[in-house]
């Protein structure tokens, strides 16, 4: 029970006993949603109405709600919204005294007031200067008082919102535009503001506020519905959490699902986005219908005078200028800034006319009108199975379009066309991605990927695969299992319901299934490693669709999120796809064995044998991709030094003391030629790629400093990592899942493949050396990947003699690295 509970339990509520009636009220199971906030409203308006006869007012005067009060809206926790007017016959001490004895028992109940005092004129005058106000006083109604005041404010306040229209909607839209840019879209986000980002209920309220204008209308299909569910939710949220919060934070999603009697947190997300997708689909149409009619009004006062007064050339014979079609497609037109269906259009006779719709839409970068969509989701004949030619050459023109695709695509899917052309669609529609790497809800990553790919398709041979590859890649997330597995299967039936031949069917399941090929083997594998470059040239099969695999998993990365793709990735991935080319094209992969040491790195170990001491050189040039890719992937640090126990942590752990972030890293025993005079014994040379958390590079003289300090003891990196750690504790409300260590299927003849998926940490790595140096197993490579909150770590290891561990052994040394990270 919270704080807030007791005190209305135990503190006098006033008239009527309504402390102890509200919070009977909102515990009551049998009555939520819509009539419990209606029933919290009656009750306050008593309440309120009580302490306003009690304390005697002056005539002249009236309490009015506004806002979502107003509206009888009330959640567990919202502000009361209350207005007190007055005519301004009394006396102003009056006025003061008994907001007074109005305001002071709301706040003893510890309840949130926004409150005011003003005349009519004043109200008026008010909302003429502050949009907000003016918003508020749309939704005026009478709590006790002089109703008559009231009436006469709303008939007063509705006039100038009619007659001022012209200037607010479009403050109001500006007002809508911000918000949405800084609180995000509500439909994608994990932990959504229900109330201010774009699709939620101030969204809702500024749809109210167009109608009220009488200047545009939104599609009112499915928008109570939404609002309801978000006003629910909301609920939930008040009384699971004790607070006023519209955030559903993701500690509270639970909690809020089983208010609301859902399965789960998923579930709950999924209706909120579907909702908040219904209100941000609303508002786009209503705010393009705003737009034009305030354009066509202004454009009126000048055609007039071109055309010389009524009934002049240019008009028909209704007085009205001609309204201008231009064709796009067969049985389209563009006007008024619209797509629409020409006049001649039969949709019960063209089952493709949706889609040819579509893509005329988004190749000439417009918007599909409401009325054409739900004329077409209405009448249109279904396509046959297989569809025919034209059908899927229009699919693959739309999702070829690039950014224009995605207003038209959502507009085929509010009115339910994508999941008739696309039955699997329903499974991934509004479905959350838990992951923070993921920008977008599967559906629209999917979109978000095809447009991705349109700017690609110049790099393959088949364009058309590559799109219809980039919407289908995810479509298993819909499905229980491995999701690569499920799509495989999912896509070959949709490939071959759109019409594509049994090779073209192929390729695309085989692109579904292996879509995170390249990018998880470029960054967890060790490319050097023969086996890894023929696993993936097993898989891929031909030139043709290894290029396709290139560009879709580029594709699906830039649309996942800023995180899941940089040079650094694009440079390894690009590596591998040289690689296997060259084995699909015949040619045998180098035998790492047989690669000399670089004259660098022969340079270095002679020296580190000389001295007996760690040398090292860091190359302070970074690396980029391509020529034109101004991103620095990292630099190269190479650090020779006799071979001893211990090195890969002291390297890690000072490289984390120093806040660089570890790429790959590759150690190599070197055995020197005695010629050299550079006495014996193996030098351990290791080539590191290293990136800055932030700031500058450190200087390779304290790494050096440092690194012998690892080595003889006297630098304690556990303690300082720990106190870093303490410095920086992680956020209340997260907890991270525990490490996981498995033994990698490789087929790889040099090493035994470890790999740890842990949540990323300065110093994870040291710990990671720590561990293994404990087990007295040789680490040959290391490759780090980092995507978001999470590290996936890949180690090649090795017995001390080069030997590659038995299975037992290998998965006896995965479960102590996993106790040891845990």
């Amino acid at each position: 029970m919270t704080s807030l509970e007791v005190s209305e339990e135990t503190e006098d509520s006033g008239p009527g006993g309504y402390a102890a009636a509200r919070l009977l009220l909102l515990h009551e199971k049998e009555r939520s949603g819509p009539p419990r906030r209606a029933a919290l409203a009656r009750l306050t308006d008593d309440w309120l109405a009580a302490l306003f006869a009690a304390a005697a007012p002056p005539r002249g005067v009236a309490l009015v709600a506004v806002g979502g009060y107003g509206r009888a809206e009330l959640s567990p926790r919202s502000d009361l919204d209350l207005l007190l007017l007055h005519d301004g016959s009394a006396d102003k001490a009056a006025i003061a005294a008994l907001a007074d004895r109005l305001w002071y028992p709301v706040w003893d109940l510890g309840l949130a007031l926004d409150h005011s005092v003003r005349t009519a004129a004043e109200a008026r005058s008010t909302a003429a200067e502050d949009l907000k106000v003016h918003l508020g006083l749309l939704d005026a109604r009478p709590v006790a008082g002089d109703h008559g005041l009231v009436a006469a404010l709303r008939t007063t306040v509705l006039a100038d919102w009619r007659n001022q229209a012209p200037k607010r909607l479009p403050e109001l839209h500006a007002l809508c535009r911000e918000r949405a840019e800084r609180m995000g879209e509500l439909q994608f986000l994990l932990e959504p503001d229900l109330k201010e980002a774009r699709g939620g209920l101030r969204d809702a309220q500024a749809l109210r506020a167009v109608a009220a204008s009488w200047l545009a209308d939104a599609p009112r299909e499915g928008l109570d519905g939404a609002r309801r569910r978000l006003l629910d939710a909301r609920d939930a949220l008040h009384l699971t959490t004790g607070r006023a919060t519209d955030r559903l934070a993701l500690q509270e999603q639970d909690a809020v699902a089983a208010e609301l009697g859902l399965l789960d947190a998923d579930t709950l997300l999924r209706e909120v986005y579907e909702a908040a997708r219904t209100i941000s689909y609303a508002t786009d149409v209503t705010w393009r219908e705003v737009n034009r009619v305030l354009k066509a009004r202004s454009a009126r006062p000048r055609l007039r005078a071109l055309l010389g007064g009524r009934g002049g050339a240019g008009r028909t014979a209704t007085g009205k200028p001609p309204v201008e079609r231009t064709p796009l497609a067969e049985g389209v037109v563009e006007m008024d800034g619209e797509v629409v269906l020409a006049l001649s259009a039969r949709p019960e006779r063209d089952p493709v006319l949706p889609l040819r719709a579509a893509a005329a839409a988004a190749q000439s970068a417009l918007p599909i009108s409401l009325h054409a969509v739900r004329r077409l989701a209405a009448t249109a004949t279904p396509l046959p199975v297989p569809w025919p030619a034209e059908a899927r050459e229009e699919l693959v023109t739309l999702l070829g379009a690039g950014e224009a695709t995605v207003p038209v695509w959502e507009a085929l899917e509010a009115e339910g066309i994508i999941t008739r052309l696309l039955p699997d669609w329903e499974r991934v529609r509004c479905r959350p991605q838990r992951n923070p790497v993921h920008t977008w809800t599967v559906d629209r990553h999917l979109v978000e990927t095809a447009v991705r790919a349109a700017s690609l398709t110049r790099r393959v041979g088949r364009p058309d695969l590559l799109l219809v590859a980039a919407l289908l890649h995810d479509i298993g997330k819909g499905w229980p299992g491995d999701h690569s597995v499920a799509g495989e299967t999912i896509a070959r039936d949709l490939a071959t319901r759109i019409g594509f031949d049994r090779t073209d069917v192929a390729t695309l399941a085989t692109a579904v299934r292996h879509h995170l090929l390249l990018v998880e083997t470029a960054t967890r594998r060790d490319l050097d490693d023969p086996a890894t470059v023929r696993a993936v040239a097993t898989a891929v099969g031909s030139v043709g669709t290894l290029e396709l695999l290139h560009a879709l998993t580029e594709a699906d990365a830039l649309a996942t999120g800023p995180a899941a793709w940089s040079a650094w990735r694009a440079s390894l991935v690009a590596d591998l796809v040289k690689r296997v080319a060259g084995v699909l094209a015949g040619e045998a992969p180098p035998d790492p064995e047989a690669a000399a040491p670089s004259a660098e790195q022969e340079r270095l170990a002679v020296e580190a044998l000389r001295t007996g001491e760690p040398v090292l050189a860091l190359h302070t040039e970074p690396v980029v991709a391509e020529p034109e890719e101004p991103e620095p992937v990292g630099v190269e640090l190479v650090i020779a030094l006799p071979d001893q126990p211990g090195v890969l942590p002291a390297v890690a752990g000072v490289l984390a003391l120093h806040r660089l972030t570890v790429r790959a890293a590759d150690l190599r025993a070197v055995e020197l030629p005695l010629d050299l005079g550079a006495g014996s014994g193996p030098v351990l040379v290791l080539d590191w790629r290293v990136a800055a958390e932030y700031g500058s590079l450190p200087e390779a003289a304290r790494l050096r400093a440092d690194l012998v300090r690892a080595l003889d003891g006297s630098l304690d990196i556990p303690a300082r990592l720990a106190e870093r750690e303490a410095a920086y504790p992680r956020r209340r409300g997260l907890t991270a899942p525990p490490p996981r260590v498995t033994v990698a299927a490789a087929d790889s003849r040099l090493a035994t493949v470890i790999e740890v998926r842990a949540q990323d940490a300065p110093g994870l790595l040291h710990r990671i050396g720590r561990a293994l140096e404990g087990a007295a197993v040789r680490v040959r490579s290391a490759h780090v990947s980092t995507l978001g909150a999470n590290a996936v770590d890949t180690l090649y290891v090795t017995r001390p003699d080069g030997s590659l561990l038995p299975d037992e052994e290998a998965i006896d040394l995965a479960r102590a690295l996993e106790s040891a990270l845990r």
